[in-house]
């Protein structure tokens, strides 16, 4: 399942959006102001951003703005009550790659963020991979070489944020967020219980990279002969 970030601070807009969405297989985070959107980007690794500009920490251009200066191409489309040809150029220019007036039929929002998760894989790539390993997204399985395992949904997830970071260390609160959404309450070992499938998981392929736990900070991608 694609997950998109949508940046809406009207409540009944975004459940209406949210539940379109989700009805055409796309999962959604949802947040509604700009600081708290930028924290969302560097944790998760989102397929599409739908952007409002009216928000209540200001215009959402500034964080769009924010995305590409990062150097990061993910697609956007913005969400705006203003329709003058003046403001659709603004938004274009500060990077969005489709724009949407309000008030809009749910049915083509929904059109205009599929046509985005359709881009070329340069904007977002479809299957991650580091050393090993890759991850294949739309049949949800793990490759070492030529064998291979089936991830179920929220491994699948953890395991392409951290083939994403490849060593980096990554956050649990990150791989909550990546497993679950931002908005899931899930229980407090739900992350302990999913990391021990993917570590059996790695060595039922006989891979090289292990799920390291670097104390204090989260955790990574690391060499057998690395791993913690």
């Amino acid at each position: 399942m694609s997950r998109i970030l949508l940046i809406e601070d009207h409540d009944r807009l975004a459940h209406l959006m949210c539940k379109g969405l989700l009805a055409a297989g796309i999962a959604v985070d949802v947040v509604d102001r700009i600081d708290s959107a930028w924290v969302a980007i560097q944790q998760m690794p989102y397929q599409a951003l739908v952007l409002d500009r009216g928000l209540p920490d200001g215009d959402g251009l500034v964080l769009l703005k924010k995305v590409r200066n990062a150097g990061l191409n993910v697609p956007c489309l913005v969400l705006t009550a203003r329709d003058a040809l003046h403001d659709r150029v603004e938004g274009l220019e500060a990077g969005a790659d489709d724009y949407l007036p309000k008030p809009f039929a749910m049915n083509e929002m929904v059109a205009r963020v599929r046509a985005l998760l359709r881009r070329p894989a340069e904007f977002h790539p479809i299957d991650p991979s580091h050393g090993d390993l890759r991850l294949h997204i739309e049949s949800g399985a793990l490759f070492n070489g030529d064998k291979s395992i089936t991830l179920a949904p929220a491994e699948m997830h953890i395991m392409q944020l951290l083939l994403h970071k490849h060593d980096d260390v990554v956050r649990r609160s990150a791989l909550e967020a990546a497993a679950w959404g931002l908005s899931e309450a899930v229980t407090p070992n739900a992350l302990d219980v999913a990391l021990h499938r993917l570590r059996r998981k790695l060595l039922a392929i006989g891979s090289r990279q292990r799920i390291a736990n670097v104390r204090g900070m989260g955790y990574a991608l690391r060499q057998a002969d690395d791993a913690q």
